[in-house]
């Protein structure tokens, strides 16, 4: 689907899924849950391997967490699911992945924060224990920095040597430089270590958009490794939303990016599979991967007084989404059919024309009646008490007819 051009990199492999070189742009989300808690982190993988979710980070903090980790994966195949698992290490992971090695085998990568692995004298054989390890059960890492828990030493260093330049750089360059060069600096020791170019992916995290842009313009001129994109600490919200949006759709329309993970704040208790829609509907709005059908519908206005219209594309948009890991299986191409719900005559027909199946719900003061739009020609008009019902027919009957001699592989 994509038409843009993309930066190069090699190719990485995660399991089944593939990060990098002519692939599309991997979607992937972390789990919220006590990873020692078996069937509570097996069913949140489950939730946002059916969201989308095509590479899912779990936590792997403490022996028990470690301990655990082979079960989840025994109970999310036995959901019937084939996602691979990250391990997220910090602190302790070259003590969990040696204690552990069936969490060391059954993850499919490692995400290593280099500035968290070990300070001073412990920094490097702590490091090189992980690595080692990798190259033995022959996994991927990612070289995952943060700027919330970037390697001091190296930062104090940089400051240093900028404060005796003839031309120092403002701090925060200073900053997005350190960052780089963790990232880079660390790669390569994995690479002198043994772990092959081609299982390396490399972020650099950090929670400002436009020191987002700039830190990983940087790095894709610096290096052909595989990038994961993410804003963290994004926030909670439309707030982290649209800085998440703001921050990576410049990068990816610029070619620079090969995985993603939308990093939002979930309410109380609220969904976490929302961070993989909203990742989702960034790569398809911007035409690059295609997930699910896409619903256009007018915004309202003083034509549109009833809130019908609103309330039918609420309806649909939510079908699509409960429909398509069945339609995904069955009918190839559906996910990028679209399906217009509008509400008044201004712009509906048009709309719906444009649309593989739309309907034009009557505005304030028309008649009301709902034409429906096949293909760009008109179809049948509904009206009555169940327009909804026999709109929402009308488009299982589409898919069925239209997707249903593309029968996928």
């Amino acid at each position: 689907m994509s038409r843009l051009p993309r930066r190069r990199s090699v190719q990485v492999r995660v399991g089944r899924v593939v990060i990098g070189g002519d692939h599309p742009v991997v979607v992937q989300s972390m789990t919220n849950t006590d990873t020692a808690d078996i069937e509570a982190t097996a069913l949140q993988v489950r939730a946002l391997a059916l969201a989308g979710s095509e590479l899912v980070r779990v936590t792997v903090n403490t022996e028990e967490a470690a301990a655990a980790v082979p079960a989840i994966a025994a109970r999310v195949r036995e959901f019937g699911m084939d996602v691979p698992l990250v391990g997220d290490f910090h602190f302790n992971g070259h003590k969990l992945l040696r204690e552990h090695p069936a969490c060391a085998e059954t993850l499919a990568k490692y995400r290593i924060n280099p500035g968290n692995v070990g300070r001073g004298s412990k920094r490097d054989p702590q490091f090189a224990e992980m690595i080692e390890i990798a190259c033995r059960h022959g996994k991927p890492v990612r070289i995952g920095v943060n700027w919330g828990s970037l390697d001091q030493d190296l930062l104090t260093r940089l400051m240093d040597e900028n404060s005796r330049s003839a031309e120092p750089l403002d701090a925060v360059d200073v900053v997005r430089e350190a960052l780089v060069v963790s990232a880079l600096d660390s790669a390569a020791r994995a690479e002198e270590l043994g772990l092959p170019h081609d299982s390396i992916v490399i972020s650099c995290k950090v929670s400002g958009v436009q020191d987002l842009i700039g830190v990983y313009r940087n790095l894709a001129v610096r290096c052909d490794y595989p990038l994961h994109l993410g804003l963290t600490e994004a926030g909670m919200g439309s707030k982290g939303i649209v800085a998440s949006t703001a921050a990576m759709s410049v990068l990816l329309q610029e070619g620079i990016g090969d995985t993603i993970r939308v990093s939002l704040t979930p309410d109380p208790g609220g969904d976490r599979t929302k961070e993989v829609q909203v990742a989702q509907e960034m790569l398809q709005t911007m035409g690059l991967r295609s997930f699910t059908p896409m619903v256009v519908a007018c915004p309202g206005c003083g034509r549109t007084t009833s809130t019908y219209f609103q309330e039918l594309a609420q309806k649909i948009q939510a079908h699509l989404r409960r429909r398509m890991p069945e339609w995904r299986r069955q009918y190839a191409g559906v996910e990028e059919m679209t399906v217009a719900v509008m509400g008044c005559v201004v712009n509906g027909p048009g709309e719906s024309k444009h649309a593989n199946i739309g309907i034009s719900l009557p505005g304030t003061g028309e008649r009301p009646v709902a034409p429906v739009y096949i293909d760009g020609e008109k179809g049948p008009t509904l009206k009555g008490e169940h327009i909804a019902e026999e709109f929402q027919a009308l488009v299982e009957q589409y898919v069925e007819r239209t997707y249903g001699t593309r029968k996928t592989p």
